[in-house]
């Protein structure tokens, strides 16, 4: 279960929530998992460090890495960021690039959408559940305001009062 950790102050009425799903190749304790496996504290450090994060979903250790979802095989991530440049960068632009470009060697390549964006209220934590609605959504209708992705994004909302879907 998700360990409750207090996210930063907000400073916008909406934040964009991320989840990322990964289905590895081999155990996550095999020798083929294990740089991959230990390069996970420093990159969710460098996560953390970044500007305009949020949030991360974590247990009480700290991690995320055994928290699952769909099945054994497949790992999870989400956090929430203050606006979608900041969550960019970090993933394009900055040292997670770099374990980006070798995810080929750790995962199986997905054949439907693995990773969703969304806007939440700022301050609002999301469950794993919402997030796999949201992801589950945008595989089945494609990218809305509801759940969307880099490349076919959505500003956040505009009304008046913030809704949780």
């Amino acid at each position: 279960m998700p360990h409750d950790v207090m996210p930063k102050p907000a400073t916008a009425r909406f934040h964009l929530a991320q989840l990322n799903v990964a289905t590895m190749r081999a155990p996550q304790d095999s020798p083929e998992m294990a740089e991959f496996t230990n390069a996970l504290d420093a990159i969710n450090q460098l996560a953390e460090a970044s500007p305009g994060f949020v949030w991360r979903m974590q247990d009480e250790t700290g991690s995320a890495a055994d928290i699952r979802l769909f099945d054994d095989e497949t790992l999870v991530n989400m956090s929430v960021w203050e606006d979608r440049d900041s969550l960019f960068k970090y993933v394009y632009k900055s040292g997670h690039t770099h374990y980006l470009g070798r995810r080929k060697e750790w995962f199986e390549m997905p054949s439907a959408p693995h990773v969703v964006l969304w806007w939440v209220p700022a301050g609002h934590m999301p469950e794993l559940e919402e997030a796999k609605e949201r992801l589950l959504y945008l595989r089945e209708h494609g990218p809305t305001q509801h759940a969307f992705a880099f490349k076919k994004h959505f500003e956040p909302p505009v009304s008046a009062q913030p809704q949780i879907s």
